[in-house]
């Protein structure tokens, strides 16, 4: 017989998702954009790649100096000190003629090497008088030369559909005369902001905030961390604390965009209203995550309604729900948020951050039952620093910090420990 008191027939709180689970999770339901913009290879920069491109040419396209100096046939300067007569000089653009034995051609870095050649002799190593040479040096076959598709064959693939490019893949687009590239679409994300108590900079009565009034730090923070990725951003602002503006501007923000970003309201208070507004409008998860800072994150999808875009097969939007304590939400967004968003733009590769084993400089003689994501930086003696506070209100420790240590739950860190730590140079690109 179970006692009045006894609270065993209630359900067991469900456990908290690892950030192994919760990311694995998002990543295996994103979907990416499928659209393809052909853009100038000049504006392609952090576009994602959307077809393999291949070299219609050879690079280098002809035997080439690497070095300024003196092309030579290596057989002429066998002994050290050979006197050849300089009959043609040879800039970069320029073809030059055949080069008879016991001559010298002055050749300038880039320049093809004329036929005849096999060697090039830097120009430190040679003596000028007149139009005669003499090489101080013994020269081997090849040497300095760039041969014909060292770097790249014609026909090779140089790069591959699924690459973010950076000024590197660019270059080398450029490089193989690819004006224009194949790219994903851009992503189109919709933020908005609950809270009554939040407030813009500026419109503070005389700059001073109401009682209880906070000023929307996340607006900024979130922005201009969507702007990194090249986001389209449809901002909807600050959104009254009600069930109806909520559910209204879900229904809006559906329309046009492939993503919607809340920040604040994925509790489940009285006047938390994302939870309820998602569940009307699509399907929510509310997660709970051994992570710290930011524990409660929301997860679904929002349906559709007529006039959405066109092309869109799946009549949804994917949804997530961010915590509205400022560090909360910058970590959250950090750690799943940016991986998301890269295979929705099409990424096919790692989409982690890599990470450093470092020494800390500093002792947690307390753990945590959650995987702890500490703000810290590298000091002059390549150890980390901890910022004091940890709190998930304290945005201060975000600037001051160059990453975060990723502390497993449980764990004590000694000073002299090795951990793992994140760059926040990883994790925001």
């Amino acid at each position: 017989m179970i006692a009045p008191n006894d609270k065993s027939d209630k359900p067991a709180p469900r456990p908290m998702l690892s950030v192994r689970e919760a990311l694995d999770t998002l990543l295996a339901s994103a979907r990416p954009v499928q659209e393809i913009d052909l853009v100038s290879t000049l504006d392609a920069n952090g576009r994602v790649l959307a077809l393999d491109q291949a070299s219609t040419i050879a690079v280098p396209s002809a035997d080439n100096t690497s070095m300024d100096g003196y092309a030579v046939r290596a057989a002429d300067c066998v002994n050290g000190g050979a006197t050849l007569r300089v009959v043609q000089r040879i800039p970069a653009g320029h073809v030059g003629e055949p080069l008879e034995p016991g001559t010298a051609a002055r050749i300038f870095t880039g320049a093809m090497i004329p036929a005849g050649a096999d060697a090039v002799v830097m120009q430190e190593q040679c003596e000028l008088n007149g139009d005669m040479v003499t090489i101080r040096h013994t020269p081997a076959s090849g040497e300095w030369i760039r041969r014909t598709g060292e770097d790249i064959q014609a026909g090779a693939t140089i790069l591959a559909a699924g690459t973010r490019l950076r000024s590197q893949e660019l270059g080398l687009a450029a490089s193989v005369g690819l004006a224009t590239l194949p790219v994903r679409r851009r992503l189109r994300v919709a933020v908005f902001f609950t809270g009554d108590e939040l407030t813009m900079p500026g419109e503070a009565p005389g700059g001073v905030l109401a009682p209880g009034a906070i000023y929307n730090s996340n607006r900024f923070t979130l922005r201009a961390l969507l702007e990194n990725f090249g986001c389209v951003v449809n901002d909807f602002g600050i959104v009254p604390d009600t069930l109806e503006a909520t559910r209204a501007t879900l229904v809006e923000a559906a329309r046009e965009n492939d993503l919607i970003i809340t920040s604040g309201g994925v509790s489940v208070g009285e006047e938390d209203h994302i939870k309820p507004a998602v569940e009307l409008e699509g399907q929510l998860n509310m997660w709970q995550i051994a992570v710290k800072p930011g524990k409660p994150l929301a997860f679904g999808e929002v349906r559709r309604n007529q006039g959405h875009r066109e092309n869109d097969t799946t009549g949804a939007v994917f949804f997530l729900g961010l915590p509205g304590n400022p560090v909360s939400s910058f970590v959250t967004f950090l750690l799943f948020v940016r991986p998301f968003l890269l295979r929705l733009q099409g990424v096919s590769g790692p989409v982690e951050p890599r990470a450093w084993q470092l020494r800390a400089d500093f002792s947690l003689p307390k753990a945590d039952r959650r995987n702890e994501f500490l703000r810290a930086r590298v000091n002059a003696g390549g150890g980390l620093d901890l910022f004091p506070n940890q709190g998930s209100g304290v945005l201060t420790s975000t600037v001051w910090g160059d990453g975060l240590i990723d502390n497993p739950p449980g764990r004590v860190i000694h000073e002299g420990d090795i951990v793992r730590f994140i760059p926040f140079a990883e994790l925001q690109h």
